[in-house]
């Protein structure tokens, strides 16, 4: 090697070791940025000639230094790990959190319950079967069905106003995901690009990535690496992002929750209508739409039938004070939780005796019968009790597989956080292993420069 020769290897080792700081002050500057990888300069020797040849005057010692190639530091598995654990998470709090509204509508235990107002109303009918002839006592027990009809009401609209919000939400959260498969399917070719012109794309890449952690949360995806650094992106076995070109989803199905039976809501492609098997967030939504909801919006349905058919039934066999055959209490006829209603407003017309005797009859039998309707087996009381029971165990194991899913998720982002994340320790290490470096090949430049002086100013002179 010769004299000028070496001057070059120090200045390779120069500017590799000022690459190496300029990705190490990257990354410190970056700590804090959501999504970005932590990159590393990669130091390659520049060999020597290892071909024999004829004249040849290598002596395979090298060339110096370079750091042209910058490495994105990143887990493929555990990225991978990561989306299905987000997606997981994501499913369920959407799922837990249809349950807990459902619960909320109810608003049981609570004076305002359903339960309460039903117990209200059998009382009242206790209190006419006490004073069949007190006005204020038929007519407080018309009162009370009147509030308890209500409350069937408030908590079906609650219901049915879930369905449709969760149905808009649902609307909204695709439209976003074909804006993230439009921008995933640019940075795919913008990286392509860059790849085939021998460019780094690692900020271009750790955009991508974090767009993708985002579908996950949102329809759980997964992703198939292509030559050049390109991701697809697959979404239930449907390419959604393939390459540079990205196509789109699209929720078909009812607008509201009396014709989701006949045309329940689904993701599907757009075009072609095929319906896809989606996770995160939007399947637990599509869980709420065609599961939760609907159940509860149908057992509120059940336990308002059963009270009409027991109520009408029972005062059907009843006559009133003017000793006429009592008439339904509530209709219409099929009678559901949004449309029930109490049909008689006159507390004469209340049909408390079992028997007919005329105007003045003051029978009490058939009110008391009336007042017992909440209790035994078929009652609409047990059938609530029950759906209620049901509901809190549903939403219970609910909440609890979601607070193991956010462990499971937490560790998984913490274990890809150690390996893709800036560690500042590290890098100040790593940053005064290069500063140490780069003095020591300025070092060397000045050594050479020192033996050069020798040679240019002093060889020949002779007697000094």
């Amino acid at each position: 090697m010769s004299t000028f020769s070496l001057l070059n290897t120090a200045t390779t080792s120069l500017w590799a070791q000022r690459r190496a700081l300029d990705v190490t002050g990257q990354n410190i500057a970056n700590v804090n940025t959501e999504g970005y990888s932590r990159q590393r300069a990669d130091l390659q020797a520049i060999g020597g000639s290892v071909v024999p040849a004829f004249y040849s005057v290598g002596d395979g010692i090298g060339g110096g230094v370079n750091a042209d190639k910058l490495t994105r530091i990143r887990d493929a598995f555990l990225e991978g790990r990561g989306h299905a654990e987000h997606a997981n998470s994501a499913q369920l709090l959407a799922e837990t959190e249809a349950f807990q509204f459902a619960e909320q509508a109810f608003r049981e235990p609570g004076t305002t319950g359903l339960q309460n107002l039903m117990a209200d109303m059998w009382r009242g009918w206790q209190d006419v079967a006490n004073k069949p002839e007190d006005p204020a006592a038929r007519g407080q027990v018309l009162k009370r069905l009147e509030t308890l009809v209500g409350g069937l009401h408030f908590s079906s609209a609650q219901l049915d106003g879930r369905w449709q919000q969760t149905r808009e939400n649902l609307d909204v959260l695709v439209a976003d995901v074909n804006a993230a498969a439009e921008t995933i399917a640019q940075l795919n070719t913008a990286i392509l690009r860059a790849s085939q012109t021998g460019k780094p794309a690692n900020d271009l890449a750790d955009r991508r990535d974090l767009l993708i952690m985002k579908l996950a949360d949102q329809v759980g995806v997964s992703v198939r690496p292509q030559d050049g650094g390109v991701l697809d992106v697959i979404v239930g076995g449907t390419s959604l992002v393939t390459g540079g070109t990205a196509s789109k989803l699209a929720v078909e199905g009812s607008d509201d929750l009396a014709g989701y039976a006949t045309d329940r809501p689904r993701v599907v492609t757009d075009p072609g209508g095929f319906t896809v098997t989606v996770g995160g967030t939007a399947g637990g939504q599509l869980h709420a739409l065609n599961s939760i909801l609907p159940t509860y919006r149908g057992e509120l349905d059940k336990v308002a039938q059963t009270l009409a058919t027991q109520l009408n039934d029972t005062h059907r066999e009843g006559f009133d004070l003017d000793g006429v055959a009592g008439d339904p209490l509530v209709g219409p006829d099929p009678v559901s939780a949004s449309s029930i209603k109490v049909l008689i407003t006159d507390p004469r017309k209340l049909a408390a005796s079992t028997i007919d005797s005329g105007t003045g009859n003051l029978g009490r039998a058939n009110a008391d019968k009336l007042s017992q309707l909440g209790q035994g087996v078929g009652s609409p009381d047990t059938a609530y009790r029950q759906m209620i029971v049901e509901l809190g165990v549903q939403s219970a194991v609910s909440q609890r597989n979601l607070d193991i899913q956010s462990v499971i998720t937490g560790q998984v982002d913490a274990n890809r956080e150690s390996v893709a994340g800036v560690n500042l320790d590290e890098e100040m290490t790593n940053m005064l292993s290069f500063q140490h470096a780069y003095s020591a090949a300025g070092r060397l430049v000045t050594a050479i420069d020192e033996l050069l002086d020798v040679l240019i100013n002093r060889t020949g002179r002779v007697g000094l």
